[in-house]
């Protein structure tokens, strides 16, 4: 609203262009967060999404210093976790483990909270500190059976914490409760639940079939490019490849 109407149009196209391509094409959205930069580097929510776009591109320096600007502008704290990860990113684990026990932390709504609890976790990891990672995971949003956004993740965490730490059947366990959660495909749990039980997965079409079936598609088309465009040559070429086949009425 800041804006002039024509320039507000344009920046907020490029908007909706880093929201839709964020998860399919990072480089393609931070492309699109750079000319809403240029545009209007005043705006906040242009800046958040600047930062966003960076650090899905692990630009982990620039997203930290585009969501800065952000909070300087509005005074919110939301930001606040994922700026603790971006110094996960820049190898500072330590200032994340910081910034989780800051004021800040207390101002955040319950999923700011358990989204601060899961970077404190893996910069403890990431630190070495794998029974202190475990132990920050254990609260009572985890032993919750309510299911929120989050939930899933949060199971998720801890049962790859415990199988870093030997703890299988555990790990097995909280894996299978991720999974009871994740009603948006937003883990892997079933594929890392198939891994520990020895499942493999295989294509259904052999090496060979394969090639088979790319052969025929690959004869199909040349059939068909010879009708579109009226070459006999190709037409009669591939009817004769045809000829000890089912006749067609």
């Amino acid at each position: 609203m800041s804006l002039p109407k024509t320039l507000a149009e344009d920046v907020a196209r490029n908007l909706v262009m880093v929201a839709r391509m964020l998860d399919e094409d990072p480089e393609q959205a931070y492309a699109y967060s750079r000319i809403a930069l240029r545009l209007a580097s005043r705006v906040a929510a242009v800046r958040e999404a600047a930062g966003f776009a960076a650090y899905a591109t692990q630009r982990y320096a620039e997203a930290l210093a585009e969501f800065r600007a952000s909070r300087r502008m509005t005074g919110s704290v939301e930001l606040w976790p994922v700026m603790a990860d971006c110094e996960r990113g820049l190898g500072r684990p330590e200032r994340a483990m910081a910034m989780a026990g800051e004021p800040e932390v207390q101002k955040l709504d319950k999923a700011g909270q358990v989204e601060m609890r899961l970077v404190a976790a893996g910069a403890r990891r990431d630190m070495g500190q794998l029974d202190a990672a475990i132990v920050t995971l254990q609260s009572p949003e985890l032993a919750s059976s309510a299911v929120h956004s989050w939930t899933s993740r949060l199971r998720y965490a801890y049962a790859d914490a415990l199988l870093e730490a030997g703890r299988e059947d555990e790990a097995r366990e909280w894996f299978g409760k991720a999974l009871e959660a994740d009603k948006d495909g937003s883990t892997d749990a079933s594929d890392r639940l198939a891994e520990l039980d020895g499942v493999e997965f295989v294509d259904a079409l052999g090496e060979d079939d394969e090639d088979d079936a790319r052969a025929d598609a690959e004869h199909g088309s040349a059939k068909d490019t010879a009708t579109a465009t009226g070459d006999d040559s190709v037409t009669a070429d591939t009817d004769a490849d045809d000829a000890d086949g089912p006749t067609k009425a």
